[in-house]
């Protein structure tokens, strides 16, 4: 069914724009890969995010003493504080999984940390595609990387290095290309329909946008 509305939006959309039109596509992974300050922010979030585990483990690990030390005192504490001492301990924990939530959990510290570094980056690589699309009469720019995936793409079609060449990337050293396609130096320009895809408005999407999914937690 995915696949039988991606096929019917890319043929509605070379329907609306017609054979005249340029088309393009992009890898935006491929892009953010080669962006220094996209490395970097990745290496601030996994910091944070080894942070955020050792605190949450450090949490747990207190239920865990107290449930132990509970079940070895049990026998001789009298009713009132057995309950006291179980309230505690349920008390404690849902402090632990209250703080995982808020660290891990949708939209929670690590999801505001990461847009806060990503989103930027993404900006700045959808500015330099719009520029790119003003100046060279791109209709549409398909997003290799994103979640609408092209089944297939000649090279000669991708302007993911006319885009970081755009950026002021690094040419030498590239990395990411499949084995047989180009790499370093713009592409070639774009001319008719690249083929089957599933199209964006010149937007590289949100790629891996980071870390990927947030970081789950033993529990």
């Amino acid at each position: 069914m995915k696949r039988v509305v991606l096929i019917t939006i890319a043929v509605f959309l070379m329907a609306m724009f017609g054979k005249a039109q340029k088309f393009a596509y992009v890898d935006s992974q491929y892009i953010l890969d080669n962006i220094p300050e996209f490395a970097e922010a990745q290496s601030q979030l996994d910091e944070l995010s080894n942070q955020y585990q050792k605190e949450i483990d450090a949490k747990f690990a207190d239920v865990d003493k107290m449930y132990k030390e509970f079940q070895a005192q049990s026998v001789l504490l009298p009713e009132d504080m057995k309950k006291k001492k179980e309230q505690e301990i349920i008390d404690t924990e849902k402090e632990a999984k209250n703080l995982q939530r808020q660290r891990f959990g949708k939209d929670g510290d690590l999801f505001k940390k990461r847009q806060e570094f990503v989103k930027p980056i993404q900006e700045k690589i959808y500015n330099a595609i719009q520029d790119i699309c003003t100046s060279s009469n791109y209709a549409v720019v398909f997003d290799k990387g994103g979640s609408l995936s092209i089944l297939y793409a000649s090279p000669k079609y991708d302007i993911s290095d006319e885009v970081l060449d755009h950026l002021g990337a690094s040419i030498s050293g590239r990395k990411g290309r499949n084995k047989g396609s180009e790499s370093g130096g713009s592409k070639g320009k774009s001319t008719e329909q690249p083929g089957t895809g599933s199209g964006t408005n010149a937007n590289p999407g949100s790629g891996s946008g980071g870390s990927g999914t947030d970081k789950p937690v033993k529990k």
